[in-house]
């Protein structure tokens, strides 16, 4: 099976203030906000949605192909995800756009301060869903609104299954097109936090939710994940990590677990676990595409976690 991945591919610009951003911000000047952080330390990673869910899902072995809108400056990305063996041909480069960037501050209470260029994201509802070959299922991960809309109705259409993945991408629709999503997706997977922005928005219950799609995955942090079928419902552990680096990209990780375990027919109690152990190994690295294994480790690890292999 080939899963085609649309969403955002962007640039991560990591920085961090080894002070307080509280120490710098006056309350009764809020009104008047006018600050600047000293960052000595920086990085620049590779990121998005769709960049991201590729590539765990190719450490896992599954084919995924990303479909995305990238701009003028996407040159170093390109290299790394040749380096990484996965496929480019469905990335589409705006001339007149950067590719997306994200330039987030943290400070040392782990305080974020984000602003996000789209860039050429805005233009993804340009590349199709028809323009993919052999393609067996796919996802609708945060991406531009409008590309958003189109690749859910395309995948509908073509009758390919699909996730949806609303992700940071909630704020830009409202309850008439959450309803419309649901209606066309085979699955919906969200955190708990988006959950209730998505009950808000559309006025359903969780029971409404549930009974539209073939299963709700709903992510709870450290509480673990629940996934929701028509038949049952099923709690997943989370995993204990070593060490908490960086919880950026932990859902892109598990939901790319998710596509795994659908394309290669495992039950939602392997798949579930799958996922929570590829976002332990992710939250244990820094940046969203840094994490690595070989699937006999992986698989290893898998067995002493949960006394069970697959």
């Amino acid at each position: 099976m080939t899963a085609l991945i649309c969403g955002s591919v962007a640039y991560d610009h990591i920085m961090v203030f080894p002070d307080y951003f509280k120490n710098h911000i006056l309350p009764d000047k809020i009104h008047m906000l006018n600050v600047s952080f000293l960052v000595p330390e920086m990085r620049r990673e590779f990121g998005g949605c769709a960049g991201n869910i590729a590539y765990s899902l190719n450490l896992l072995g599954g084919d995924g192909v990303p479909m995305a809108t990238v701009g003028k400056d996407f040159a170093a990305y390109a290299q790394w995800i040749e380096k990484c063996g996965i496929s480019s041909q469905y990335l589409k480069e705006i001339e007149t756009s950067f590719t997306g960037q994200a330039f987030i501050t943290t400070d040392q209470d782990d305080n974020q301060i984000t602003a996000f260029h789209p860039g050429a994201m805005g233009e993804s509802h340009q590349n199709k869903v028809s323009d993919a070959q052999g393609i067996t299922i796919g996802i609708v991960s945060p991406d531009g609104r409008v590309g958003m809309i189109e690749h859910a109705r395309q995948f509908a259409e073509a009758g390919i299954p699909f996730i949806f993945d609303p992700g940071q991408g909630m704020p830009l629709f409202d309850g008439d097109d959450l309803k419309t999503f649901l209606k066309q997706a085979t699955w919906l997977t969200v955190n708990d936090y988006e959950m209730q922005l998505f009950l808000d928005k559309t006025g359903m219950t969780p029971a409404e939710v549930a009974d539209q799609v073939e299963a709700l995955i709903i992510t709870r942090g450290s509480a673990g994940s629940e996934i929701i079928t028509k038949e049952k419902n099923i709690m997943i552990p989370v995993v204990d990590v070593e060490e908490l680096l960086d919880p950026t990209g932990c859902g892109d990780s598990f939901r790319s677990a998710l596509l795994y375990g659908l394309m290669n027919g495992l039950d939602w109690e392997v798949t579930g676990r799958i996922a929570s152990l590829l976002g332990a190994i992710k939250i244990a690295h820094h940046g969203t595409q840094n994490h690595t294994f070989t699937m006999e480790e992986f698989k290893a690890r898998f067995e002493s976690v949960f006394d069970m292999s697959f």
